[in-house]
């Protein structure tokens, strides 16, 4: 994977930032917005599209009201690292839906899964038919999210080091 971000001048990055709260603004709205012309904004968004800077768009819908209020946070351990194990894993945890992230990590565990359900007892389902069958875990420790205090970062460009 190619890092692009050097290729990003002020106006690509106004484009993000404005389609990472909005992105169903229109073309001409947000050519206004960035204070280019209709064109080259249509231009510029094209080619982060076909450079994958932009991989797609989509809903995002609110969990606590379709009933899935329940976050738990799950340590993964594994029987084995080599990578035909992790790929096993890989392949197995995409197909948890519940399973709303999962994360490699280095350190005391193996993956950090971020876990999504109805409740505790939809938690310690999907947690004992789903996550602890997954191929080669050893053991899991979880953790009950009590509020989300932040999930969704609006400005993935950012400054590094600025606050709010």
């Amino acid at each position: 994977m190619v890092d692009l971000s050097s290729d990003l001048d002020g106006f690509d990055r106004k484009i993000l930032d404005v389609l990472a709260v909005e992105g169903r603004v229109s073309v001409t709205e947000l050519a206004r917005r960035i204070g280019l012309s209709k064109s080259p904004t249509q231009a510029r968004l094209k080619r982060l599209e076909e450079n994958g800077v932009i991989r797609g768009y989509r809903a995002l819908f609110d969990p606590i009201r379709l009933g899935r209020d329940h976050v738990a946070f799950v340590e993964v351990k594994l029987t084995d690292t080599r990578e035909a194990a992790l790929a096993a894993f890989n392949a197995a945890v995409m197909r948890v839906p519940e399973v709303e992230q999962c994360h490699l990590i280095a350190g005391a565990f193996d993956y950090l899964l971020k876990v999504r359900t109805a409740g505790m007892i939809g938690y310690r389902a999907v947690l004992a038919d789903k996550i602890s069958t997954l191929p080669h875990v050893a053991n899991t420790s979880t953790y009950v999210a009590m509020q989300a205090v932040k999930e969704e970062g609006l400005s993935p460009l950012a400054p590094q080091g600025a606050s709010a």
